[in-house]
């Protein structure tokens, strides 16, 4: 208590010109994001704090710097992520991020927790104490996302209650389990009902969801939705007191077709987000930066997409000392060299420069010791294939997921396929390749196998571990040995990314924190995603999309319309299973 007492006083003596600043960046031109507009004037800092936006050039610190003119803008607010994504343990993420401008994340640990339970998001939130970025968290609301797949733990309420009171979590995060929500299921309402309690917010996971299901949404108090990929459900959802975040990640972008849904005057309701995406892109396109740009870009006001980025993600979470530049907010912020493309000269958090030029100048290195229960999570059977035969016992005309490149929904089509001796053959040329997902968590020898169009593979296998939400294996390839190499790979390094053709390996990325992060260094994970794509290019040589992050989704049975679990084909429009054979 008295070290606060201290703090104010001295924040407020600066205020009040008594005591010198800690930092001051002079001659800037300052972002306005309550009235959206910019004004010239110094940032005064004490304390990690903005104490002052001065015009009058009196103040005095122990270091100043001069922006000469340039704009300065708060640090960038990421609404929604998932963190695993990247590949990256929360330490190593801020990194990345912070060079982007990105000084704030919100995000989901239901990636590892749906591998690692509790254990799980307690490594999460421990580890991120130690990066350089503030990394806030709303605890998972469905593990496993559905009742028909098998993931690696289960959390009920009861688990989730003790960690409400955690400094670091905001809620509980996207609820994707909408059946349980609108029959009113007692675990699923509990869940929200101890969140309520607590004063906290719950995010939404509306994909699909029509006008009275969102009201139903709304009636259980969920609050936000990053699921939306039309203008027209953007407008529904805000219309009904939602906040809608903007999602622009790797598989997911979104942000083109929701941007005509923003105007003037709902432009508050409205936030950026990532969800998923890959450490590369990451760190060559960006984050919410990336975001802005491209809305800036279709003609946004670069105010009004800075807002967003910023006030907007701030509000939306209750972190009321952060998005704005302003005495008594967090003295996160920017400095841009140029302003249409937002072109990112330096980065300070909390009165801290911690990256110039695209790069870090501070290097924490603490880090938090993985269990080895998590290090040690991938438990797949040897595969035959035999396992891998897909039966067909009366023709050749097969149910088939049909992905959209770069979106996480796919198609329902029914086609003719190869059989030979009553089971499916992969079939480069029509696009009709095998896919399977393997239970990994508990030895279950569970197998779902479907048929998917529109990856385009020409040759061998690709298999990854990253398979949302259960994060069983999934496999995809043009015949059945490279498969079974590519499986083989995954539990040998206990886990990650691999491609395979010929029946040899030709790329590799290990990830052994809960078959979903790596822990080598940053330097060497680029290089070994680049090597991967390079692979990924010599068995599809027309590629243009993000394969592995298009692929993890594919078995996330709630996003329509079909996809794949490791207990069989899930038809989401009728939240059944369904035969691959079409009968």
């Amino acid at each position: 208590m008295n070290k606060t007492v201290d703090k104010l006083k001295k924040r407020i003596a600066v205020s009040q010109q008594n005591h010198p600043a800690d930092f001051i960046l002079r001659n800037a031109c300052v972002a306005d994001v309550f009235s959206l507009s910019w004004t010239t004037a110094d940032v005064v800092v004490a304390d990690g704090m903005i104490v002052a936006i001065d015009s009058t050039g009196s103040f005095e610190a122990r270091e100043e710097m001069d922006a000469m003119g340039r704009y300065v803008v708060p640090g960038l607010i990421d609404g929604h992520i998932h963190i695993e994504s990247s590949m990256l343990t929360p330490s190593a993420f801020g990194h990345v991020l912070l060079p982007h401008g990105v000084t704030t994340v919100v995000t989901d640990p239901h990636e590892i927790a749906n591998v690692s339970g509790m254990a799980g998001i307690r490594f999460m939130l421990d580890d991120a104490k130690n990066s350089p970025m503030d990394i806030f968290v709303m605890l998972p609301s469905s593990v496993p996302s559905a009742s028909f797949e098998n993931a690696g733990a289960i959390l009920e309420a009861s688990d989730l209650q003790p960690l409400l009171s955690h400094p670091s979590v905001l809620g509980l995060a996207e609820v994707m389990d909408y059946p349980s929500v609108l029959s009113g299921s007692d675990k699923m309402l509990t869940k929200l009902a101890i969140t309520q309690e607590a004063g906290m917010r719950i995010d939404g996971h509306g994909a699909g969801l029509q006008n009275d299901e969102i009201r139903g949404y709304r009636a259980a108090g969920i609050q936000t939705d990053h699921e939306c990929v039309s203008a027209d459900e953007a407008r529904n959802r805000v219309a009904q007191g939602m906040y809608v975040l903007i999602r622009e990640g790797s598989a997911a972008k979104n942000l083109h077709d929701i941007l005509p849904a923003v105007t003037e005057h709902n432009a508050r309701r409205f936030l950026f987000c990532t969800d998923d995406k890959h450490l590369d892109e990451l760190v060559s396109e960006g984050s919410i930066d990336h975001a802005i740009r491209l809305a800036i870009a279709a003609g946004m006001v670069p105010l009004q997409a800075i807002q967003l980025a910023t006030l907007n993600a701030a509000e939306c979470y209750g972190l009321s000392q952060k998005g704005a530049l302003a005495s008594g907010f967090e003295a996160d912020f920017i400095l841009l060299d140029d302003l249409d493309t937002f072109a990112i000269s330096a980065v300070w958090k909390k009165g801290m420069k911690v990256a110039e030029n695209g790069k870090m100048v501070v290097f924490p290195t603490s880090t938090t010791k993985c269990p080895e229960n998590i290090l040690h999570s991938v438990h797949l059977p040897d595969l035959t294939e035999e396992k891998l035969s897909i039966p067909f016992h009366n023709g050749t005309t097969a149910n088939i997921m049909k992905i959209i490149p770069n979106q996480l929904v796919t198609q329902h089509i029914i086609e003719t396929v190869d059989v030979v001796d009553g089971a499916f053959v992969a079939n480069v040329e029509h696009d009709q390749l095998k896919l399977a997902v393997i239970e990994r968590h508990h030895l279950k020898h569970s197998i779902g196998l479907g048929i998917v169009k529109g990856f385009g593979l020409k040759k061998g296998a690709v298999a990854t571990t990253i398979a949302h939400d259960s994060h069983n294996a999934i496999v995809l390839g043009a015949n059945d040995s490279d498969m079974m190499v590519a499986v083989k790979t995954l539990q040998d390094m206990q886990g990650g990314l691999v491609v395979v053709n010929e029946g040899r390996v030709i790329a590799s990325l290990s990830l052994p924190v809960a078959g979903l992060m790596t822990q080598v260094p940053l330097d060497e994970a680029v290089r070994s995603l680049a090597t991967l794509h390079e692979a990924l290019h010599s068995i599809h040589p027309t590629i243009d999309f993000h394969l592995f992050l298009t692929l993890s989704f594919l078995s996330l049975p709630v996003i329509p319309a079909l996809k794949l679990t490791d207990t069989g084909l899930f038809d989401v429009t009728s939240f059944k299973h369904i035969p691959v054979e079409q009968i």
